[in-house]
C-alpha cells in the first residue's frame, strides 16, 4: 500500500475526536464513511463538523463554497459493515477500553481488504495489546490525534511489536497530507510522548499546590506566561541547548531530589474522584466552573489555537 493508493477512509467514532478526524480527511478530498452507533450519534457528529466548518469560515480557513463540498464527502453509517466498505485506511476513535477495541478491530479486519491500514486513535493503550486480536498485525498502528484534533496539529504515530515500517511510513505521509504534524516513536511506551510529558508536569503542579508552595491560580499563571509560551517555539530539549547544558545540569543536580516522584495519583485527584468533583464536566474540580466561565475559556483557547493555525506552516488550508 502506498499513500497515493488511499482514496477511501473509514472513520469509527463521532465524538470529540471522531468528528474531528472525519472532518480533517474530508477537508483534504478523501471520501469518508463515519460510523456512529446510532442515527443520533451520527447526527451529532455532522452537527459538530458543520459548527467547526463555520468557525473555520469565520477565520478564513475555509470558504463558503468549500463547506458543502467537505460535508458531501462524508457519509454517515450505523453499521461497521457499511462503514468499512472499500476502506483503504481505517481510523478508530471509540471508547478507551481494550476489550471493546479488540472486538471492533477483529470485526473490521474480517471486512477489510488485505492492504487496508488499521489506525487507532488511542491516547495510551498499547498497539501490541490491541493488535493481538488481529491476523494482519503488521497493518496496525497508533495515530494519536491531540484534542481538539481540528485545532492541534500533532499526531503521534506509534508502532506496536508487529507493525511494519511500511505501515508507519504510509501513515506518516497520509497524516502529513491532511495538514497535520506527525511524529513517530521508535517504539511503543505508555502515554507515548505527549502524555508522558503532560502527566509529569501535572504531577509536579499538583504537588506544588498540595505542599502549600503556591495556589492553583499561581501555578497556571506561571505556566501560561513563561514556559508555556516558550515551549510553543522551542521544545524542552532545544530550550536546554539554548540555555546551556551546563546550566541545566547544575539546576538538575540540586532540584531533582526535591521534585515530586510519587508513583500513584495525588491526594488532590483522589479526593476529587471520591467527591465526584471531576472538573468542568461536573462544575467543580480544582476550580469552580460556571457555564459562562467555561464558555469563555473554551472560546479563548479556540481563538488562540486558530491564530496558531493561521501563522504556522504546518497546517495548509
Amino acid at each position: 500500500m502506498k499513500m497515493e493508493d488511499i482514496k477511501n477512509i473509514c472513520n469509527l467514532g463521532t465524538g470529540t475526536m471522531g468528528f474531528g478526524t472525519a472532518l480533517l480527511f474530508a477537508k483534504k478530498g478523501y471520501n469518508v464513511r463515519m460510523f456512529g452507533r446510532s442515527d443520533a450519534s451520527v447526527e451529532r457528529g455532522f452537527h459538530s463538523i458543520k459548527a467547526t466548518l463555520e468557525t473555520y469560515k469565520e477565520n478564513q480557513l475555509v470558504t463558503e463554497k468549500e463547506i458543502p463540498e467537505i460535508v458531501g464527502r462524508i457519509k454517515g453509517c450505523t453499521t461497521i459493515e457499511e462503514a468499512v466498505q472499500n476502506a483503504d485506511f481505517v481510523i478508530e476513535s471509540i471508547a478507551e477500553d481494550l476489550a471493546i477495541k479488540r472486538e471492533v478491530w477483529k470485526k473490521v479486519e474480517s471486512l477489510s481488504g488485505p492492504d487496508t491500514i488499521f489506525a487507532t486513535n488511542t491516547s495510551g493503550l498499547s498497539p501490541t495489546d490491541i493488535a493481538e486480536a488481529l491476523t494482519r498485525k503488521d497493518k496496525f498502528v497508533v495515530a494519536h490525534f491531540w484534542n481538539p484534533p481540528h485545532l492541534v496539529p500533532l499526531v503521534e504515530i506509534v508502532p506496536g511489536k508487529y507493525t511494519s515500517q511500511e505501515t508507519v511510513d504510509v501513515t506518516w505521509k497520509l497524516i502529513e497530507k491532511i495538514g497535520k504534524k506527525p511524529v513517530a516513536l521508535k517504539r511503543e511506551a505508555l502515554g507515548f510522548i505527549g502524555n508522558r510529558l503532560q502527566l509529569a508536569l501535572l504531577r509536579e503542579a499538583l504537588y506544588i499546590v498540595e505542599s502549600g508552595i503556591a495556589t492553583q491560580e499561581a501555578v497556571d499563571t506561571a505556566v501560561k506566561y513563561s514556559i508555556g509560551r516558550r515551549l510553543s517555539t522551542t521544545g524542552p530539549l532545544e530550550t536546554a541547548d539554548l540555555g546551556g547544558l551546563d546550566i541545566f545540569h547544575n539546576i538538575a543536580a540540586y532540584l531533582y531530589a526535591d521534585l515530586c516522584d510519587v508513583k500513584e495519583p495525588s491526594e488532590l485527584l483522589k479526593k476529587a474522584m471520591k467527591e465526584g468533583n471531576l472538573g468542568a464536566k461536573t462544575g467543580t474540580g480544582l476550580y469552580d466552573w460556571t457555564p459562562d466561565g467555561l464558555q469563555k475559556i473554551k472560546k479563548t483557547r479556540e481563538n488562540i489555537l486558530i491564530e496558531w493555525l493561521q501563522k504556522d506552516k504546518i497546517m495548509t488550508f
